[in-house]
């Protein structure tokens, strides 16, 4: 089992989507930058320089496994940071152009900012959100449907965060560029899970985060296609080549670069290992809890994420008894954040409203083990069960009278 714990109990870390462990080797390479090498890497003197050039072969680490040129690279904080300098960026070089195109799935980092766009504007800021499947996936011919002649920017998650789906965002950039539209990608989930090669895309911005590849929180890049127009949303010094001010954050840049070449190393396992652990994960649970459903497409996922919903019970109530055997996962549900909505995720699939409260994501790693996947097979069914014998909607609907019950949260 994981090396962390809680206590005296060892902590199942199945919540990866959500952040990764900083792997040991990139935590060894970030240290010398908290001490020794601690220079300014825009400084003129020796000391300084040598820490720039420490932060320029880390971008070239970035851009090796993502088949980008380094000088395209942009080092920001996170993965929000980027998505939004790069519709603001793709809005100010069109400016007479105010149709986004993104998808009812998004990441809040963009779902929210294009909402925010249209209402702060007045509506003058049109938003396409395209609708996903059942399994969670886009229709081709609706996007290209939903592109005009004003749209500005098509901005399109790689791999959805929630279901692990992944989304034909090469197609669709190339679909983009043939109607002269800038096409933005949230890849911060497809990063370092599946191989993607920018050289040979059409994809004009594209959005990491750190933390999710075992690199440390709070850094993140934007690739920027060379010759795409491009506006600052941090306005300040001459660091990035004066695309975003702010002196670096040298050790976490370090890291990522560290954790870049781990995972460009690891990805035939995360593709092999990783992905038969969430298989037989996925197999087992559905194998023995009854009124189960698996959320987004069987193959186009993720190697390392199932998000299954069950029914008549609630999220948050799974993860707490998931919790008591240091099981850590997370609920597609909102209820936590005073919302009595279930995930605007399963809403737009379409989930049933008896199982989108009780929808689980389980996200692994490299660092998960069998025994920690036949733990979780073993001890969740009967947490379900449990949580069953308490719930009224649940006997119910095995007596036959469901009817018009409405769901545990009392949404519609």
């Amino acid at each position: 089992m994981t090396s962390a714990r809680q206590g005296e109990q060892p902590v199942i870390y199945m919540d990866n989507n959500a952040t990764t462990r900083v792997a040991p080797e990139v935590l060894a390479a970030m240290l010398p930058y908290f001490s020794d090498l601690y220079g300014n890497p825009s400084s003129m003197h020796k000391f300084g320089g040598q820490v720039g050039r420490q932060v320029a072969a880390a971008r070239g680490q970035v851009a090796e496994l993502i088949g980008a040129q380094p000088e395209e690279l942009i080092f920001t904080s996170c993965g929000t940071e980027s998505d939004s300098t790069a519709i603001l960026a793709a809005l100010q070089a069109n400016p007479e152009k105010r149709h986004i195109v993104t998808t009812r799935v998004e990441h809040p980092a963009v779902k929210n900012l294009c909402e925010h766009l249209d209402r702060l504007t007045g509506h003058k800021h049109r938003v396409t959100q395209l609708p996903v499947d059942r399994e969670g996936m886009l229709d081709l011919e609706q996007y290209e449907a939903a592109l005009a002649d004003d749209t500005a920017v098509v901005s399109v998650m790689w791999a959805n965060n929630e279901t692990g789906v992944i989304f034909p965002v090469e197609e669709m950039a190339r679909i983009a560029k043939s109607r002269g539209i800038l096409f933005h990608t949230d890849a911060v989930q497809a990063v370092g899970k599946i191989p993607i090669n920018l050289a040979e895309s059409a994809i004009d911005f594209l959005s990491i985060s750190g933390h999710k590849l075992h690199a440390p929180k709070g850094i993140g890049v934007l690739y920027v296609r060379k010759g795409a127009p491009f506006a600052p949303l941090i306005i300040g010094g001459h660091q990035e080549k004066g695309r975003r001010g702010g002196t670096e954050n040298v050790a976490a840049i370090i890291g990522l670069g560290q954790a870049c070449e781990l995972a460009a190393g690891r990805m035939e396992e995360e593709n092999s290992r990783v992905r038969a652990l969430r298989d037989k994960l996925e197999q087992g649970l559905l194998a023995q809890i009854p009124s189960s459903l698996l959320n987004g497409h069987p193959q186009k996922r993720l190697p390392n994420t199932t998000n299954i919903s069950f029914e008549y019970v609630e999220g948050e109530a799974i993860l707490l008894h998931l919790d008591q055997y240091g099981i850590c996962a997370s609920s597609g549900s909102a209820c936590t954040s005073g919302s009595l909505e279930p995930s605007h995720v399963m809403r737009a699939m379409g989930v049933p409203f008896t199982a989108a409260h009780g929808s689980v994501r389980l996200s692994l790693s490299v660092y998960n083990t069998e025994a920690e996947v036949d733990f979780v097979v073993e001890k969740l069914p009967g947490i379900i069960a449990k949580l069953r014998e308490m719930s009224p909607f649940w006997q119910s609907s095995h007596q036959g009278a469901v009817g018009g019950a409405s769901c545990p949260c009392s949404c519609s």
